[in-house]
């Protein structure tokens, strides 16, 4: 636990160095819902259907942006063989990793999300559900993007790669985070969509661990 500890404090620093990932991520969220209104108008009636489904799409393309390096920095000076070789099981390693990524990157992206989603027209009753969703929606996107990171682990395109395999299994959570705020937009329970995003988070969960151990074991090899 002593281990795992101080390898979660370490990603966490590392998240912010070198121009610090979750002000680029945060940002890189704020420009797609600046650039959204300029492409299909300004008009509220356009606008609020859309805004729950742009918000999360925005939140799930920013949540790969800092993938590449998770454990790719690792394998390349060599701290990955040591991580390896030390008292934590690899998927321990893989876990603390996802969850700092959550603690840096998701959950600062979960923060921005019902601001975002908010300019775009979704109803300022909705916020506080937006926040939760999203932030539960951004551990999903952690623990699928450190699968991704893993399998891509040593590729020459590792970045290209990471997007190819983790965007397509984004789009559970996004379909089921949107479908939340419509139904409740709606008047609507959105609790049945939630309970599938928290069920896909489960499942992230459960498998990311053994295959992203998996794949670091054959990087290594």
């Amino acid at each position: 636990m002593t281990a795992l500890m101080i390898l979660w404090r370490r990603e966490l620093a590392l998240a912010w160095a070198g121009g610090g990932g979750p002000l680029l991520a945060c940002g890189f969220f704020l420009t797609l819902t600046v650039l959204v209104p300029l492409t299909v108008g300004a008009a509220p009636e356009a606008l609020t259907p859309l805004s729950g489904g742009i918000a999360w799409l925005a939140l799930a393309l920013a949540s790969t942006l800092s993938l590449e390096r998770l454990f790719e920095r690792d394998h390349e000076d060599g701290a990955l063989d040591l991580i390896a070789l030390g008292p934590a099981p690899l998927e321990l390693v893989v876990l603390a990793k996802a969850k700092a990524q959550w603690l840096a990157v998701g959950l600062p992206l979960a923060l921005t999300a019902p601001v975002a989603a908010i300019a775009l027209g979704l109803p300022v009753t909705l916020a506080p559900l937006a926040a939760a969703t999203a932030l539960v929606g951004a551990l999903g996107f952690a623990l699928t993007g450190a699968l991704g990171a893993a399998l891509a682990l040593g590729s020459r395109r590792g970045g290209l790669l990471i997007a190819v395999v983790v965007l397509p299994l984004y789009i559970p959570p996004v379909v089921f985070g949107a479908g939340a705020l419509a139904r409740a937009g709606q008047g609507a329970d959105p609790w049945p969509a939630a309970a599938l995003l928290g069920a896909y988070v489960l499942f992230a969960g459960a498998i990311t661990p053994v295959a992203g151990a998996a794949a670091i074991r054959n990087a290594l090899d």
